[in-house]
């Protein structure tokens, strides 16, 4: 996860479609991952995640909430 993040941010991307970004992390290093996106997107950095962390769904300004394959909120 820590390598597929950094070679994505090699390129200063201004949108970043990340996918269970803290999957198989320890709590530790998912908390730098998501404060670094919280950093990158108070940059201008748009970050599309998709989680199944209450947690990390907090750190969004908006949250989409799908529900066997439907939006539900």
């Amino acid at each position: 996860q820590l390598v597929g993040i950094a070679r994505a941010l090699v390129i200063e991307p201004r949108l970043i479609l990340a996918d269970e970004p803290t999957g198989n992390l320890h709590t530790s290093q998912g908390k730098v991952v998501m404060d670094l996106f919280k950093r990158l997107n108070q940059e201008g950095v748009t970050i599309v995640q998709v989680t199944h962390s209450e947690a990390n769904a907090a750190y969004g300004s908006r949250t989409l909430q799908l529900l066997d394959g439907c939006l539900v909120a």
